[in-house]
């Protein structure tokens, strides 16, 4: 399930829609609950010692938060989960400031002349939050672990499935990454299959990210107890209730300058959570957008807004009726007036989006040539299809995980459109996010509510690993032959614009074979209370907690 630049600030105005997931991290409606039979069997952080050695104290960052998921690398494809997992855990690149492949645990890397091997230069001061060094041989193990079968990532072969013997250890034909040899304790050498230009982004996604062989070890939950790199450790974890992180001092890079963050869990209402002084930064929804965006209100100096790499979209099951026929997915697409729904439900907030890379990612096509807003030529495209009149279509059915109950203000406007401009109904299926988010080959229907924020600000990031007939999260199962030979073929450019261009042709064939309908792309809203400094998330929805201090 997955989860890739601009500007700071995730918690959207339209996080009541987004709530926390990507695919990449994917961004659906959702409140990610771990499942009571945790809570009953599993060990709490708390009953390991040497997590739990302090009492909370000193400069201490309230925030609002949702359960994890998981907590394992390997596992987490939806953002709450990675949102937790980027301050404890680390790889061998992270992003730097405009978004672009720095150093991490790698301390410098080389690329040969074919682009094929890239040798990796490790940090030799290092720790596992336990004290062990993290050596070169700890980052074969945790890749060969994510790829093997019996973990049962999702996330594995969209992120590490370029390494040469990657396809091998998932698909259980061999044990070992071929492509994957320890050169000594601080040298890691890397083969891919081909020479894609995206490589080191893809290895700032947590599937990439160094784990504890030992920590493992401890059983099925060992990530209750996690034994991380990151700048932050897991210090309690009460579910339902809070989740807390400590410093960690022996972090190799810039140290944290709180003792503790803690995330109030189903505390009450977030923005009534910030009202009181409970937490320290609020994300802003449809609720409070008005007031917040008051120039003379009292929240106006403390909000925070800027673009975020995100596309909110109706997916089709391109492989089931009726949206194996290219002529009704256009209708969908052509009966909806995206630009009075945007304007309506989020009063402009957002960007209505007719293609499928997010503004300010490069590859953004202004030139795009977008499906209009049609209803007469949608009727006529029903018409001419293998249907001939809506009266023949099968029932239609739209899948959307939400918490609750709730359906989204977009959707339900959506719906509306079809049933007005077509005659259409559709019913809407509405499932617990887990159950959706991580088992959504499965659970769709013959539609289904999606997001997605990026993991790099790659376009391959979205248009291969979303529509490539090859990868595992094409979840609308569409296939064009000619929309997978563009992308195989910018996948390898080595010319940066020529690559963009390849990538902009397959985009116009995706938008012209309604291979989904793109609603709008995302921007975030927050609050930071007036004595928090250096809280900024940036266009991936991330933040880095280390830097965030407060002011006397």
């Amino acid at each position: 399930m997955n989860s890739g630049k601009i500007i700071s600030a995730k918690f959207t105005c339209i996080s009541q829609e987004l709530i926390k997931m990507k695919t990449n991290r994917i961004i659906v409606n959702a409140l990610f609950l771990v499942c009571a039979l945790l809570t009953a069997f599993l060990p709490c952080a708390c009953d390991f010692d040497w997590i739990k050695t302090t009492q909370i104290s000193g400069d201490v960052l309230n925030l609002y938060g949702d359960d994890p998921y998981t907590l394992d690398p390997a596992l987490a494809g939806d953002s709450t989960s990675v949102k937790y997992i980027s301050q404890i855990f680390c790889g061998l690149v992270a992003f730097g400031e405009e978004l672009e492949p720095v150093a991490d645990i790698a301390e410098r890397w080389e690329v040969s002349p074919d682009n094929l091997v890239y040798t990796f230069y490790l940090r030799n001061d290092v720790y596992f939050h336990d004290g062990k060094k993290v050596k070169a041989a700890d980052f074969k193990y945790s890749w060969e672990r994510a790829c093997n079968p019996s973990t049962a990532s999702q996330t594995a072969s969209l992120y590490l499935g370029d390494i040469l013997g990657a396809a091998e250890v998932i698909n259980g034909a061999a044990d070992d990454i071929s492509g994957v040899s320890v050169i000594d304790d601080y040298t890691l050498q890397v083969t891919l299959e081909n020479p894609v230009t995206y490589f080191l982004e893809k290895m700032s996604y947590p599937v990439a990210f160094v784990i504890d062989q030992e920590n493992v070890s401890a059983g099925e939950y060992w990530w209750t107890a996690p034994n991380g790199t990151g700048p932050f450790k897991l210090w309690d974890w009460v579910e339902g209730s809070e989740l807390v992180l400590q410093a960690n001092d022996q972090y190799y890079g810039d140290k944290a300058l709180l003792d503790f963050v803690v995330y109030k869990i189903l505390s009450g209402i977030e923005f009534d959570l910030y009202e009181t002084g409970e937490i320290d930064v609020c994300s802003v929804g449809l609720d409070n957008i008005y007031r917040v965006t008051d120039a003379d209100g009292e929240f106006y100096k403390q909000l925070c807004s800027s673009p975020e790499l995100s596309l909110m979209y109706i997916c089709f099951d391109c492989s089931k009726p009726p949206f194996n026929d290219v002529n009704i997915r256009r209708a969908f697409a052509m009966a909806i007036d995206k630009t009075r729904l945007v304007s309506l439900v989020y009063n402009d907030t957002v960007m209505r989006a007719d293609g499928i890379i997010p503004f300010g990612m490069p590859g953004y096509n202004e030139k795009l040539s977008a499906l209009s807003f049609d209803t007469q030529a949608a009727l006529e495209l029903i018409s001419s299809s293998s249907y001939g009149d809506v009266s023949n279509l099968p029932q239609i059915v739209i899948t959307s995980g939400g918490y609750g109950g709730y359906i989204s203000a977009i959707l339900e406007a959506v719906i509306n459109e079809w049933r007005i401009n077509l005659g259409v109904e559709v019913t809407v299926r509405q499932l617990d996010p887990n159950e959706f988010l991580y088992d959504i080959m499965d659970e769709k229907d013959n539609m289904f509510f999606w997001g997605w924020i990026a993991d790099y600000p790659h376009p391959q990031n979205f248009l291969e690993i979303l529509f490539s007939s090859a990868s595992e999260g094409n979840y609308g199962e569409y296939s064009n032959s000619e929309v997978d030979l563009l992308l195989a073929m910018a996948a390898v450019e080595k010319n940066e614009e020529a690559g963009l261009e390849l990538y902009r042709q397959a985009e116009q064939i995706l938008v012209d074979d309604a291979a989904c309908i793109p609603l709008y792309f995302g921007r975030s809203y927050i609050l930071v209370k007036p004595y928090v400094a250096g809280y900024k998330i940036n266009a991936l929805g991330m933040v880095k907690l280390n830097e965030v201090y407060l002011l006397n």
